[in-house]
């Protein structure tokens, strides 16, 4: 073990040289502690020859899972650290950044002028979702946020030598505080605990980042040798915006109620002031300039002198502080017109008065007012970087801080509609055994009124009244402020027009729906989440239905001249997990990238652009990737410069528990999607070139994948060679692991499904299918395979697809996946699975070697020795985690009560091992 660190440090060197030094600290604050026997234990700094006969106890897998966490820190630094030093000698050679997209998009021959005028109508938004397995708790994520810092300074050549060792003194510190934190839940987190931990990037990452984003956009455009006075003129500043799916998304989660989204949309709101406030305080400190209120821009005098008024004796007092000081004055008054309450100098509770501010943007409309005073005044510089940032502050976060998506399933809706109709007297009222013309007719009809149902009081059934509850909370948030804070309306499973209609059905019942004088429209936009293949392949069919509806023409137009965009926009969402778990990676893949581009042609159809949301998860399987590989490889013209995707829980944490790898992370977003929307205006949209193959990959991958899903057996060998049992009944997310509770594969939450296969090392929904699809195309149209063996060098598409599974493979090990498999009771189920993986694993990895012709050690030599690194303690894990799950499912079958405590331990090894993979699935 000791020499694999070594061999690393050789190889590779810094960043396991910082493993080596917090190893060390850890060892010597654990002795300092009193527990000497457990620092004797740290891996890969002493030998330890009895670690393959000694019994793993908890603090054994506990120390492994701090172990793992220490390794993805120091790698993420050391990436940071050797971007740095690659960003010195060339801004333009860090793959996916602002200089190396404008270096792109130069050498095709784009004028800068062009590029300028696209970026302003850049549109991103991160949805930040909690995960329903993810592994760690926020006081944790704390304390590694807090170490990061700290191994950060330690770089830091201008220290003295007692300044270093006060350092090493905190690093130790920060450790042991690490140790003696229970890394698991033994309580299921609620959802406030999950708002609490997405809130904490909202409020302190992120609005951090947005100022860094603008300056390395201009660093990188100056670089090039661009003009930054267009930017300038054109305010060519590509809008970052962030989404919010914990306390809004209730699909399958009954522990999201209408009060749980009320509180969430409250929470957003006062956390959103306070983060506007911060950058207003800033700007008080800043604006020390010497002006009278008579000397400065007219407009800004007139404004002052309104904003008092407006604000009576709060008004006054504000004004008579920094008197010959007109800029602060006027910030002053701005700040006493946010609608909070503020004790001891904090904002702490939204509070409305005669004169505050209902939304934000009466707000920005007064901070451009002061940007345009302060450039009147001459101070150019200051207008452009201190006022710029509160600007953008306004724009990124509203009052809203970000915007709630309410999702829920279609089927759920059903039963909803069903009910009401109940509840109303209607005599035929079985809604979900309806035929979608009788439900058509059905909705045409009611959608010409705006007559509800039932009234307020009228008692519903449960459905009805969770979705009705949740829609009256909306309604109520809307009539008080405005529809800012809310996302959408997402049904998930959208399998026909009915399923979208219904849900404006459901709207009219809250008060969702209002008149105008072009008609009946809902004030929030509806959208549909694609999932299955087979719902992908239909999406186009849906949407012509859904879009030539004069109900959604009319919402969609009444939204546009409420956003003020230049067309109506409708957002479709595309699904990542449940289509990969249907056929295989590559029927995935390929079903969402054709899908795409019909439903592109769809909106253009009816003059609409189309917005994919991309519910991609933290797992390859489910959609994860480098994002720039990710945003390149999407087809032609569907991004539009407008890019919705789902960060997922510990991806949110991987990306953005420090405010450098978060900066980092959202330039890659923003940046690679302005690059990928530009190329697509100057260039011509074809079909893919290797459609034909792609199609025969996916079909023949997939019948593969379903062969093996639909073999006799299948169900028992995936409950008994994986640890689902032991995840479904863990306390790791807040939401069930399965939709309704059946024992059934359809049933099972995708994510679930790739964890506990990852968990065993299979990852086979990453790869199961692929190599048996190649070696046929290899073996039947061997021409046709020489072709697409020559584009996976250049095609963006073919490239991210392999290079994923690639990832895949990496990971998967089977000497590891032969203990699962013996877990698997009956001798002939074990067998014939055992041997259909592990034979269909050797060909995938045969024929990638062919494809790639060089070993992932000499590809990707990072990946491969970390892996290596990971491994060498994982073995013991793994055997520990098998030895426990046989002894729990026994337990379990007598009624032992001993049940409960090993399936704590089950659990510390599930965390452990989801430490080294770097996922949960």
């Amino acid at each position: 073990m000791k020499s694999t660190l070594k061999l690393l440090q050789e190889t590779l060197g810094k960043p396991y040289e910082d493993l080596e030094f917090l190893l060390v600290a850890l060892k010597e604050i654990l002795i300092e502690n009193g527990e000497e026997e457990m620092a004797n234990q740290i891996p890969w700094i002493k030998f330890i020859p009895e670690l393959e006969h000694q019994e793993l106890t908890e603090k054994h897998v506990q120390l492994y899972s701090l172990v793992f966490q220490l390794v993805n820190m120091v790698e993420i630094n050391g990436a940071v650290q050797n971007r740095r030093s690659l960003e010195d000698k060339d801004l333009s050679s860090v793959n996916g950044l602002w200089a190396n997209n404008f270096k792109k998009l130069k050498d095709q021959g784009i004028s800068e002028k062009d590029i300028a005028v696209r970026l302003k109508d850049i549109r991103v938004e991160p949805v930040l979702t909690a995960h329903p397995t993810e592994a760690k708790r926020a006081t944790v994520l704390e304390h590694h946020r807090e170490l990061y810092l700290l191994l950060v300074q330690r770089e830091n050549s201008m220290y003295t030598g007692k300044e270093k060792d006060n350092i090493r003194h905190n690093i130790k510190q920060t450790l042991y505080r690490l140790w003696k934190t229970g890394e698991i839940f033994l309580e299921k987190p609620d959802v406030p605990s999950e708002l609490r931990n997405i809130m904490h990037y909202l409020i302190n990452v992120f609005p951090e980042v947005i100022p860094v984003l603008d300056r390395r956009m201009l660093q990188a455009w100056e670089d090039l040798g661009f003009d930054k006075q267009i930017i300038y003129d054109l305010e060519a500043w590509p809008k970052v915006s962030f989404g919010d799916w914990v306390g809004g998304d209730r699909d399958g989660h009954p522990l999201v109620t209408d009060e749980v989204t009320a509180e969430t949309l409250k929470s957003l709101r006062l956390n959103a002031i306070v983060v506007i406030r911060r950058k207003l305080i800033d700007l008080i400190k800043h604006l020390s300039f010497t002006a009278s209120s008579e000397t400065v821009d007219k407009e800004l005098k007139e404004r002052l002198h309104e904003l008092k008024n407006e604000l009576g004796a709060r008004g006054e007092e504000a004004y008579s502080r920094n008197r010959g000081e007109a800029f602060r004055q006027f910030i002053n008054l701005v700040v006493t017109k946010l609608p909070v309450d503020t004790k001891r100098g904090h904002a702490t509770e939204i509070m409305e008065y005669p004169g505050c501010y209902i939304n934000s943007k009466e707000l920005l409309a007064d901070l451009k007012l002061l940007q345009k005073a302060m450039l009147a005044y001459g101070a150019k510089t200051i207008a452009r970087d201190d006022i710029h940032s509160a600007i953008r502050a306004v724009e990124t976060f509203g009052f809203y801080l970000a915007k709630v998506d309410v999702r829920q399933n279609s089927a759920f809706h059903d039963k909803a509609m069903q009910q009401l109709l109940e509840a109303a007297g209607f005599e035929k009222t079985d809604y979900p055994n309806w035929s979608e013309e009788e439900r058509l007719a059905f909705l045409n009809e009611e959608l010409k009124s705006n007559r509800p149902f039932t009234h307020q009081n009228t008692k519903l059934g449960p459905n009805a009244e969770a979705v009705v509850k949740c829609y009256r909370v909306l309604e109520a948030h809307i009539a008080k402020y405005d529809t800012a804070a809310i996302g959408s309306l997402i049904v998930s499973m959208t399998r026909s027009v009915s399923d979208l209609l219904a849900v404006y059905i459901l709207a009219r019942e809250a008060g969702l729906n209002i008149q105008t004088k072009e008609g009946l429209v809902c004030m929030l936009p509806v959208v549909p989440l694609l999932e299955t293949i087979e719902d992908l392949e239909n999406g186009p069919d849906i949407m012509k239905g859904f879009l030539s509806h004069p109900f959604t023409q009319r919402s969609i137009k009444y939204i546009q001249e409420k956003d003020e965009t230049p067309m109506p926009v409708q957002q479709i969402m595309v699904g990542y997990s449940d289509s990969n778990k249907d056929g295989g990676i590559m029927a995935s893949q390929w079903n969402l990238f054709k899908a795409q581009s019909r439903l592109y042609e769809t909106g253009k159809q009816f003059e609409v652009k189309i917005r994919f949301f991309h519910g991609k998860g933290g797992s390859i399987s489910r959609g994860a990737g480098p994002t720039h590989y990710f945003i390149s490889a999407l087809p032609h013209s569907t991004i539009a410069g407008d890019l919705r995707l789902t960060e997922q829980g510990e991806t949110i944490a991987q990306k953005y528990a420090n405010k450098v790898n978060a900066e980092y992370n959202i330039e890659l977003l923003v940046a690679s999607t302005a690059a990928k929307a530009v190329t697509s205006h100057f260039t011509e949209r074809k079909p893919h070139p290797q459609a034909d193959v792609l199609q025969k990959l996916a079909d023949k991958s997939k019948s593969h994948y379903e062969k093996l899903m639909h073999e006799e057996g299948f169900i028992p060998f995936f409950r008994q060679a994986t640890p689902i049992d032991a995840i479904e009944t863990s306390k790791i997310g807040s939401r069930p692991a399965k939709r309704t509770g059946a024992n059934s594969l359809e049933d099972l939450r995708a994510i679930p499904w790739v964890f506990s296969w990852s968990q065993s090392r299979f990852n086979m929904t990453s790869w199961y299918g692929i190599g048996s699809a190649l070696k046929d195309l290899k073996d039947e149209s061997p021409e046709q395979y020489e072709e697409f063996k020559k584009a996976l060098k250049h095609d963006a598409f073919i490239r991210y697809v392999l290079t994923n599974v690639d990832t895949s493979l990496a990971a998967t090990d089977e000497k590891i996946i032969k203990q699962y498999i013996s877990l698997v009771k009956e001798d002939d189920v074990r067998e014939k699975f055992g041997k259909m993986f592990l034979d269909e694993l050797s060909l995938t990895r045969e024929m990638l070697m062919d494809l790639l012709e060089k070993g992932i050690e000499e590809r990707r030599r990072n990946h491969f020795y970390s892996n290596q690194l990971r491994a060498s303690l994982m073995e013991t894990l793994h055997k520990e985690q098998v030895m426990l799950l046989k002894k729990w499912r026994e337990e379990k079958a007598k009624n032992d009560p001993a049940a409960e405590v090993t399936q704590v331990q089950l659990m510390l090894t599930i965390n452990g091992i989801a430490s080294a993979m770097r996922n949960t699935g």
